[in-house]
């Protein structure tokens, strides 16, 4: 009955992500909400999003009147509730899309203004394509001041240019570093009091305040709201989800690699000894009392290698649960969902020693089993090898007979630092047997940007690099087999031959004409061997001017009966890319390019199919969001096309919906965080020294990585990348298989 939903703060810690996908389900079902309300459910990664909504759609039949979304959206969503859709706008004034068009528009203004000389020196001598890869940076840099420094922020806007540390003590600004404080006051200033009131720390404020006044109706606020799964949350989030649970009941699932307290195991520690400590510890021993020279002897050695940025979100819960005990919480047990079993293969040994931080010399001595197969590791020569061996060994997998649990392509997950470098590769291997092949595995490819993967938008990334091409022979007709772009012209596929063995016997090698090559600096190759020349030759040869040829021209003389048709859309196509080259070598404001852009995609493409037709609308409204942004920052300034292209082809590959996860075959991926889903066979490929953990290049303005300036719960690449390895690890459950080459 939705009367017994009582408001409150639960946080469950477990070790299996199945334990905790079974406490919440039965959670839901003990008390299910009234028709027709939603349920609110918040994940961390797509991935982890599908595996629940099947999870629910199990044990229920179906997977209808839930919402499953990320905590940002959710963040804002509840802002608007909370505060009224008229006092917070849908998107901050100072969202990291709109911030770099602001920040590139006033760039340029503070040049010369005392205090800006270390940009000044940086962007001296260069063009706007690398003034809008610095505002990229900088715009990043911002959003993540607004998430994880609001105080710096805070302090900034007060005229104060000061670094807090993690006690509130004030560090003086470097002098090369105050050009950050003066930038973020400019931008302030420019803001218009209803846009300054709703940049994110401010609203959050607002909306805690609103919240503590009793001055949110419960009527706007969800009956109950489940985050699941998630390893890393930033502190606004938690803020809001403790304020949250005085009307609404907040079940919050996460996954614990240890049952007891790990925090003071890692480097750090003392940053949260006034953090009260929830869990208990093993052997009734102090870890904090004892040196971390000496921690071997107490604490697991992979839970110290690749923890940290785990204790660090443990120790935020343990903050954020103690602050909920006063409230009323809803009757659930509040000990942890911990396994109790001791591992009978290597790989569930090496996950219970974690869970009960056993040390080195504690692990149990257990003969392994000469047919245990539940850890292996590979070496190749190259990423194609490592593909073909995975092939093989899955095969052997596959077919391995267990009437009890069938291993199915489904069960198994490969993930790797990069998806794009291994995607050619895993389409040659495992794309190259057909579905009724004994060697046929299905498989998804998950992550990869939507241009790199569809016929459109490859073609549009090379046009927008127009100016700079050499416009091969080969890339045009490349360009031809579009399906959208061929359609246009009214080429069929069978015509495809005829045109390429013509435009190779017409002597076309490279170049749209003369100026063109002239615009690359290659005026001295005249206009020999270009499209202009071949079409002038094919057109001639259609007239039947003889051998002796007009005005210099020697015609190609092939052309001729129903096909010579086919030169018409060839030329027309021309006329097309002519047309955008000139266009393309000058600058427009983002209006007048945007214009350019749909007039040239009318021109080229044609859709049909639904895919394509699909694409289209995605081109659009990547285009229409990158307006949008510019005319909310006020960037009107005539750029190169470069600048366009940055913009929209980076709207789209931000658009969601790219690559498929869970979807029925074998699943690769990303390594990417929060993906930490249980499946019965977990791969790594590409484990290279030096390729992962991943880089992370320093910025030299990232005041968060300044010495002493660390806090708990800040994020690294390479400590992001060492849970995902023990995520990896504890996500397992009948083999881990890591191969690098």
């Amino acid at each position: 009955m939705t009367h017994a939903i009582r408001p409150g703060l639960l946080i469950l810690q477990g070790n299996r992500l199945e334990l905790l996908r079974d406490a919440v389900l039965h959670w839901l079902a003990q008390q299910p909400l009234a028709p027709l309300k939603e349920e609110i459910v918040l994940v961390q990664s797509n991935g982890a999003a599908e595996w629940l909504k099947m999870a629910l759609a199990a044990q229920r039949g179906i997977c209808a009147a839930t919402r499953v979304e990320l905590p940002a959206r959710f963040l804002w969503r509840t802002y608007r509730q909370v505060l009224g859709r008229d006092a917070v706008p849908p998107q901050s004034a100072l969202d990291k899309s709109v911030l770099t068009w602001r920040l590139m528009r006033l760039l340029p203004l503070q040049l010369h203004q005392p205090g800006f000389a270390p940009l000044t020196h940086y962007l001296q001598g260069h063009d706007a394509q690398r003034r809008l890869q610095l505002a990229r940076k900088l715009a990043d840099l911002y959003d993540q001041y607004q998430i994880y420094r609001t105080d710096w922020l805070d302090a900034w806007a007060a005229g104060r240019d000061v670094l807090l540390d993690a006690s509130g003590a004030p560090t003086p600004l470097a002098e090369d570093q105050r050009w950050q404080a003066l930038l973020w006051r400019t931008v302030l200033d420019e803001l218009s009091d209803a846009e300054r009131a709703s940049i994110r720390p401010r609203v959050q404020r607002a909306m805690l305040q609103a919240l503590a006044d009793a001055g949110a109706a419960a009527v706007r606020l969800p009956r109950r709201v489940v985050l699941f799964g998630a390893s890393h949350l930033p502190g606004a989030l938690l803020d809001a989800l403790v304020a949250l649970s005085g009307q609404v009941q907040i079940l919050m699932a996460l996954p614990n690699p240890c049952r007891y307290h790990w925090a003071d195991i890692i480097e750090g520690r003392e940053l949260l000894r006034d953090v009260p400590m929830r869990r208990g510890t093993r052997n009734d021993i102090d870890l904090a009392a004892v040196g971390l020279e000496a921690m071997h002897a107490h604490a697991h050695p992979l839970l110290a290698a690749w923890g940290r940025q785990g204790r660090d979100f443990m120790r935020q819960l343990d903050a954020f649960d103690a602050r909920a005990t006063a409230q009323d919480e809803p009757e659930l047990p509040r000990e942890g969902l911990f396994d109790e079993a001791p591992g009978v293969t290597l790989l569930q040994q090496t996950q219970a020693a974690v869970r009960d931080l056993l040390p080195l010399q504690e692990h149990p001595r257990n003969p392994i089993a000469a047919t245990d197969r539940s850890v292996v590791f590979h070496i190749a020569h190259s990423p194609q090898r490592e593909v073909e061996v995975l092939h093989d060994q899955l095969l052997s997998l596959l077919a391995q007979q267990d009437c009890a649990n069938p291993l199915r392509p489904r069960d198994i997950v490969v993930m790797v630092p990069d998806i794009a470098p291994f995607a050619p590769a895993i389409r040659a291997v495992l794309g190259q047997y057909s579905p009724g092949d004994a060697r046929n595995i299905p498989y998804d490819i998950a992550d990869l940007p939507a241009r790199a993967t569809e016929p459109l938008l490859l073609a549009l990334a090379w046009l927008l690099r127009l100016p700079d091409q050499r416009m091969h022979a080969t890339e045009l007709g490349d360009l031809l087999d579009v399906p959208a772009i061929a359609r246009r012209f009214g080429l069929q596929p069978e015509d495809r031959p005829r045109l390429t063995h013509w435009i190779a016997g017409a002597g076309v090698r490279w170049g749209l004409d003369a100026a063109q090559r002239a615009h690359l600096g290659l005026a001295a190759c005249g206009e020999q061997n270009s499209w202009s020349f071949g079409l002038r030759r094919m057109l001639l040869g259609y007239t039947g001017a003889g051998e002796s040829g007009f005005a210099d021209i020697v015609p190609y003389e092939e052309i001729g009966g129903l096909d010579a048709a086919l030169i018409g859309p060839l030329a027309d196509l021309l006329d097309v890319l002519q047309a955008w080259w000139r266009t393309a070598c000058g600058t427009a404001t983002p209006q007048q390019w945007a214009q350019h852009a749909r007039d040239l995609l009318d021109a080229l493409v044609q859709p049909q199919e639904l895919a394509e037709r699909q694409t289209r609308a995605r081109i659009d409204d990547a285009l229409s969001a990158w307006l949008d942004d510019c005319a909310a920052a006020g960037f009107d300034e005539p750029v190169p096309l470069a600048v366009l292209r940055d913009g929209w082809l980076g709207a789209v590959d931000d658009a969601p919906g790219a690559g498929r996860f869970m979807a029925g075959g074998v699943t690769f991926c990303t390594l990417m965080p929060l993906r930490s889903i249980p499946f019965e066979v977990v791969c790594l490929l590409g484990m290279n020294d030096g390729d992962y953990p991943r880089q992370s290049p320093r910025n030299d303005f990232d005041l968060m990585r300044q010495p002493g300036q660390y806090r708990p719960g800040d994020r690294a690449r390479r400590e992001d990348d060492r849970y995902l390895m023990l995520e990896a690890l504890l996500s397992a459950r009948r083999m881990l298989y890591i191969s690098w080459a």
